[in-house]
């Protein structure tokens, strides 16, 4: 067996790492940064105390056993000082101003409130120290949006007035921003702060990575993954971003700096790749060679400043407009360079391939419908260190259009909208629009010509799984034993908290029912991502730096070693797949879940994704790659219809998943929770088979995001469509409750006797879920040979608990689940899994008692997969039995509670769940 050692002394360097290059430094004038020694500082704003280490979300809900602020990071700094008076300031203000928590998923503030600052208080604060940092912060996430708003993309005037005054009055100000997004940066041309630091999100180190910044124990080397604007109305996206029932692209490839450097360069504030050091670069094109498959540049950066430090070389590519119309830049390569020191040097060497230089035709236009082409005309390549500083370096001419791919009209739209068009002009380019191509092909009869051959049940003739794993019959073999019944539930997976998997995960799939088990076959475990390990029964987990700030390295090398750790913790975890990447494009800036994605650019996100998946393949675990496509938007996410050309899907939001399956390998992918033109991708075979299989060449297994809708064409979407889940090749429904008792009545089982789904169909899916299982760490769990993850340097408080060892016991409305000796000393908690027959509103009655006198004030909180949703204050009672009653919502079938208890003195005796209002999630 293997044996795997998990330094955690290592993860945290390489986090830490990874949050400190991926701040990104916009402006440093006055030679504010780097802080020198025995610098007094006076930091600004409530965010010091509230430091956002990720999003919100299934994203952002990892258990940590600490989170290290900028604050805290700066007061251990031996060589700095604090303000201690403003400090108090603010701490005695908090008294009466808490921290906001909102009220709960999808329901918090993005923001918190900012304490107003006197004209006196900033003046005294100047005397006493050399520099400001103002802190502001932001957070965002699943199921809610931003808004264009005070308090979510735009600054309040509280937090305005606090800049401008600080920055009037201080001839050094540092503005820190821990944002998951950008957001509205027209404050840094009114009130002209002398530093501008984009912090993002940087996880459990995040404060000691940004410490390190400002200090110069490392230099800045972040790039901007996104085009950052001076209005929100700038975005071509904005005027169709937002709506409940649909999104149309009508800016289709322009996108970002794509739009931004073809029609309106002065609409934009800080341009995308762009982020400054503290010292300066020299970079040159040394060679160019042009073969017929791919275009080869050596590049030689020199660090011609003072300190040492990291640059990013970006290559771009403007084709010609031809038939099609192209942006005036597109992204194709980039490279980092090692650390350098002052004078040193290092050439590094760039690859674009062929299909870089081409286009989609969706139209025909070019006479190769269908087609990838490369047009006749004037190619230029530029380098530099962003999007508006790479310079000329080499044209090429293509005398006459080149055929690169030959494919099929796929996922085209079928309602009418004029898509953006450059129209070319003396000075650059006009914007002009032309009519989308809509579908042409008939994709349902096209997919019943392409079903698989019909297969017959063999009846069990005794092949076991290991038989299928020792190579001594044929998975397909096999899978002919399987019932109907037995193939129907392994399409479905169970969660959340499944007692079948490791607790408080997400979901288990394949051996999901007793008989699946009985032949073998094993539970696979998944969890979400992507920013770290999320079990909701508490587990202490790592916290990554989010998406954004992964991406905004340009260090594919640095983020493969972060998630080579991070697989190891999956291991250690019994966790087979990440539910991350998050792959969706930064389509625009008010998408509340881009925290947990990367960039506006399709390239940019695939390496991310290649090198994330890179880093969890060494050690034998993977990632599942989100969402599917077109996910750009939360609100209303369930009913949303994005209606989108062939060519914007193709060349924008599927390119990033493309490079994933093609360059990493990646082999699980999640759908989305809406539909593309029409079709919800969770049954959308067009994506599903013909696209992700038959054209990138995929092997693995396809997954919905949980609780999906699904439909075919011409019916409402809802969650009992599995039959077209399945046609579509979207293999496994998430989330069910009990995966053989079809608790959401879907139509898998009637579909094949009505013969809308063929057993061909459905073996084909439960195929593509056992690959996966035979590839993956839990083969080695189910044949005894689980490989090792030797753990060094883990702080004892995030050690294992017995809580990872826990037998589910049936919640029955109105009985009692009566507690022995419970501990309840201060701050001791006790946990217990339940599985509940309905899920719904609940009375939860806790019966207690205690000897403490009547004025004893004795708290018990009540966690629900370790999130708080009731307390009970009790006080003394003599030593009689009282009970108190709380409402609470059961969400899942199966969960995991927890008594903390605040103050000890209480005897417990048993907790009672009441059934007031049921709730059934397939109508949910």
């Amino acid at each position: 067996m293997t044996t795997y050692t998990l330094d955690w002394d290592a993860y945290t360097a390489l986090a830490r790492k990874t949050a400190a290059e991926g701040a990104v430094l916009l402006k440093n004038d006055n030679q504010t940064l780097p802080l020198a020694t025995g610098t007094t500082i006076s930091v600004f704003g409530r965010n010091q105390f509230n430091y956002y280490k990720s999003g919100t979300g299934s994203g952002g809900m990892v258990n940590v056993s600490y989170v290290v602020s900028p604050l805290e990071a700066l007061q251990r700094h031996p060589d700095l000082t604090l303000n201690q008076s403003l400090l108090d300031v603010y701490e005695a203000w908090l008294e009466d101003h808490p921290f906001d928590k909102g009220e709960g998923w999808a329901a918090e503030t993005w923001s918190q409130e900012e304490m107003p600052v006197s004209d006196e208080l900033v003046a005294a604060a100047a005397e006493q120290s050399d520099v400001a940092i103002v802190m502001i912060g932001r957070t965002a996430g699943e199921d809610r949006d931003n808004t264009a708003d005070p308090g979510s993309y735009l600054l309040t005037d509280v937090e305005l007035t606090l800049i401008e005054k600080v920055s009037q009055t201080f001839p050094k100000t540092v503005v820190l921003l821990n944002v998951g997004n950008v957001i509205d940066m027209q404050w840094a041309v009114d009130f002209n702060p002398s530093a501008i630091l984009y912090g993002w999100q940087g996880g459990m180190e995040g404060g000691n990575a940004l410490v390190n910044l400002l200090t110069g124990a490392v230099t800045p080397s972040g790039k901007l993954p996104d085009t950052i604007t001076r209005s929100l109305d700038a975005y071509p996206s904005t005027p169709y971003f937002g709506h409940e029932d649909r999104a149309i692209y009508k800016e289709d490839i322009y996108v970002g700096y794509r739009y931004f450097e073809t029609f309106a360069k002065d609409d934009v504030l800080y341009p995308f790749g762009f982020g400054l050091s503290y010292t300066t670069f020299d970079v040159a094109t040394d060679t160019i060679d042009m073969t017929e498959q791919q275009v080869t540049l050596t590049v030689t950066v020199t660090n011609t400043g003072e300190h040492s430090g990291k640059e990013v070389v970006q290559v771009y590519l403007e084709k010609p407009q031809g038939k099609l119309g192209n942006p005036a830049r597109g992204l194709v390569a980039f490279a980092k360079t090692q650390l350098l020191e002052a004078g040193q040097s290092e050439t590094l060497t760039l690859t674009a391939p062929l299909m870089e230089y081409a286009s989609y035709d969706d139209s025909g236009l070019t006479g190769h419908k269908s087609s990838y082409v490369i047009e006749a005309g004037v190619y230029h390549l530029y380098v530099g260190t962003d999007v508006r500083k790479a310079t000329h370096v080499a044209t090429q001419t293509v005398g006459q259009l080149q055929v690169i791919e030959t494919l099929s009209e796929n996922m085209a739209p079928v309602t009418a909208f004029d898509r953006l068009k450059p129209q070319q002009t003396e000075t650059g380019y006009d914007v002009s629009y032309e009519a989308t191509p809509l579908r042409t092909v008939d994709p349902e009869a096209r997919r019943l010509a392409e079903r698989p051959a019909e297969r017959t049940y063999s009846d069990d003739q005794g092949l076991t799984w290991q038989d299928v794993s020792e190579g001594k019959t044929s998975l397909d073999m096999f899978l002919d034993q399987l019932t109907d019944e037995d193939l129907a539930a392994i399409v479905r997976g169970e969660g959340m908290n499944s007692p079948r998997v490791t607790p408080g995960t997400a979901a288990a799939f394949g051996g999901v029912t007793d008989r699946l088990t009985a032949f073998g076959i094993p539970a696979a475990c998944c969890a979400d991502g992507p920013s770290g390990i999320r079990m909701d029964i508490g587990t202490k987990a790592f916290s990554l730096p989010n998406g954004t700030l992964v991406a905004s390295t340009f260090n594919v090398e640095l983020v493969a070693d972060l998630f080579e750790m991070t697989g190891l913790e999956l291991r250690k975890n019994g966790v087979d797949t990440l539910l991350g990447p998050g792959m969706n494009i930064h389509r625009h800036p008010l998408n509340g879940r881009n925290f947990e994605y990367f960039s506006e650019d399709p390239h940019l996100t695939g390496m991310m994704a290649v090198a994330e998946l890179d880093g969890m393949h060494r050690v034998g675990v993977t990632g599942t790659l989100k969402h599917l496509s077109a996910n750009n938007q939360e609100f209303h996410r369930h009913d949303l219809n994005s209606i989108v050309s062939e060519r914007a899907l193709r060349e924008i939001y599927l390119k990033g998943f493309e490079h994933a399956v093609k360059r990493g390998q990646a082999y699980a992918i999640m759908t989305t929770y809406g539909a593309v033109n029409g079709l919800w991708t969770a049954g959308l075979y067009d994506q599903n088979t013909r696209i992700l299989r038959d054209e990138w060449g995929f092997e693995g297994v396809v997954m919905t995001d949980w609780w999906a809708k699904i439909n075919a064409e011409g019916t409402d979407a809802n969650r009992q469509q599995t039959a077209a889940m399945v046609r579509s090749q979207n293999d496994l429904y998430m989330v069910v409750g009990e995966s053989g008792a079809n608790p959401f009545e879907d139509d898998t089982l009637t579909s094949i006797t009505d013969s809308t789904l063929t057993r061909a169909e459905l073996l084909r899916s439960a195929a593509n879920i056992c690959r996966f299982i035979l590839r993956s760490p839990v083969m080695e769990r189910a044949l005894g040979q689980e490989a090792t993850v030797e753990v060094i340097g883990l702080p004892e408080e995030t050690m294992d608990t017995n809580e990872q060892a826990m037998t589910h016991q049936p919640l029955i409305s109105g009985v009692p689940l009566v507690f022995d000796e419970l501990v309840t000393s201060t701050g001791n908690s006790h946990v217990f899994a339940v599985t509940a027959e309905e899920t719904g509103m609940y009375h939860v009655s806790l019966e207690v008692r205690s000897f403490a006198g009547e004025l004893a004030q004795m708290p018990v909180t009540l966690f629900a997969n370790n999130m708080p949703v009731a307390t009970f204050t009790f006080n003394g009672t003599n030593g009689e039995w009282v009970t108190q009653t709380k409402d609470v919502f059961v969400f899942n079938p199966h969960n995991y509670f927890k008594l903390y208890f605040t103050l000890g003195g209480l005897d417990v005796k048993q907790i009672t769940f009441t059934l007031t209002e049921s709730f059934d999630m397939k109508n949910g």
